[in-house]
């Protein structure tokens, strides 16, 4: 009787390509690396808002704060050169436009060369349920994020690229979850010339607030901890 044919073994899972996630950090780097040669903010309070007329400046500011927000400037100080640059109107219209831009092309960034990469390690307990979140609520999920202070810009972009969030939710949950924040900074400092307006005190009153519920929450999260690593 002839002896049965070995079982064929299952094919081994591609194993994921290291070169995009390597790219990805080298281009992130060589991005953070270029303020080093340039500022976004002299670039633009460079006189260029007087001599150009407004239907080009508006586009150049936009994609320039896209361009800063990569390469890991603080929105809170490209808010304040729009408040002063272009006032409240339409500093906080470019602000939250180059934010979206700026959120986009990083999420272009992350799933295109690292998620495949990164994505076998979305596995654990809590890491499966923020991948799980970010897939079935992916506008709701980036609004509350976006809303929350002290919350930072780039994390929420490539957790989102590395998980299985669709695009336009994201860029959705974007433009709408950043636009309080950003209006309460391009107030303040297009205020800032009357330190006694309402509109300073206001946004300015706000801005303390924010950074209270950022100290809060990082105290609330660091008790959290300890009381997990000490169960």
């Amino acid at each position: 009787m002839p002896a049965p044919e070995p079982t064929p073994a299952p094919p081994a899972a591609p194993r994921p390509s290291w070169w995009r996630p390597a790219l990805l950090i080298a281009l992130l780097g060589a991005a953070a690396g270029s303020l080093l040669l340039w500022s976004p903010t002299e670039l633009l309070s460079g006189g260029l808002a007087d001599r150009m007329p407004w239907y080009w400046f508006g586009p150049l500011f936009a994609l320039v704060y896209a361009v800063a927000t990569v390469a890991f400037v603080p929105r809170p100080a490209l808010n304040a050169a729009a408040g002063l640059l272009l006032g409240i109107q339409q500093g906080v219209l470019l602000a939250v436009l180059g934010t979206t831009l700026g959120a986009a092309l990083a999420f272009g960034l992350g799933r295109g060369l690292g998620r495949d990469a990164l994505r076998p390690y979305l596995r654990g307990k809590v890491l499966g349920a923020l991948d799980r979140r970010f897939t079935e609520q992916g506008f709701r999920s980036v609004l509350v994020l976006r809303l929350l202070p002290g919350m930072p810009f780039q994390a929420v972009n490539y957790g989102a690229a590395f998980s299985g969030a669709r695009f336009r939710p994201f860029v959705l949950g974007t433009a709408v979850g950043s636009v309080p924040t950003t209006a309460v900074y391009v107030t303040a400092a297009a205020s800032s010339g009357e330190p006694g307006s309402a509109a300073f005190l206001l946004s300015a009153g706000v801005i303390a607030l924010l950074g209270l519920g950022t100290v809060a929450g990082l105290w609330r999260a660091a008790r959290t901890r300890r009381r997990t690593t000490a169960a």
